[in-house]
């Protein structure tokens, strides 16, 4: 038998500790909530994605009355940068939320589905996407999904 190690790092910093590049990034996610349609959760998540030209495109989490038909803010930013920039990848992400009480003390991280969507843009551009997860205790920054998804699955994966 065999033991597999895996280190993950992820790095936490204040928010002043950050470049004003992902200040303004986490700001755009922050905002984003606002556009959040969580009538049933109250649980509002916003999403900001800076794509290599230096364009930010936002998402926030929508829900509906049949729960598997909404959608998470993160694929609604990464589906939204595809459909209208497709030539441009995405290189950082940047991840808020809030409930009736305010923004959270720590940070949100994606769930699995919106893992394997961002582990599919890293493939897709064989570039990292950088992740920024805001909490009002800090911010947590993860350099690719794969830290928060170890074992993948992308296309290599089937050959």
């Amino acid at each position: 038998m065999k033991t597999i190690d895996i280190h993950v790092q992820i790095r936490h910093f204040s928010l002043n500790e950050l470049s004003e590049k992902d200040q303004e990034l986490i700001q755009q996610a922050i905002r984003a909530t606002d556009h959040s349609y969580a009538k049933y959760s109250h649980f509002r998540v916003g999403a900001a994605i800076r794509l290599d030209d230096d364009s930010i495109i936002i998402g926030a989490n929508q829900e509906n009355a049949a729960f598997p038909s909404g959608l998470c803010a993160e694929r609604t930013a990464i589906f939204a940068a595809q459909a209208q920039c497709p030539e441009h990848a995405i290189i950082a992400l940047a991840i808020a939320a809030r409930n009736n009480g305010g923004l959270l003390q720590e940070p949100v991280t994606p769930c699995g589905a919106c893992r394997q969507v961002i582990l599919e843009i890293e493939d897709r551009y064989q570039k990292p996407v950088r992740i920024l997860l805001y909490g009002k205790d800090g911010v947590y920054v993860v350099s690719s999904v794969k830290d928060l998804l170890p074992l993948s699955f992308v296309d290599a994966s089937m050959k």
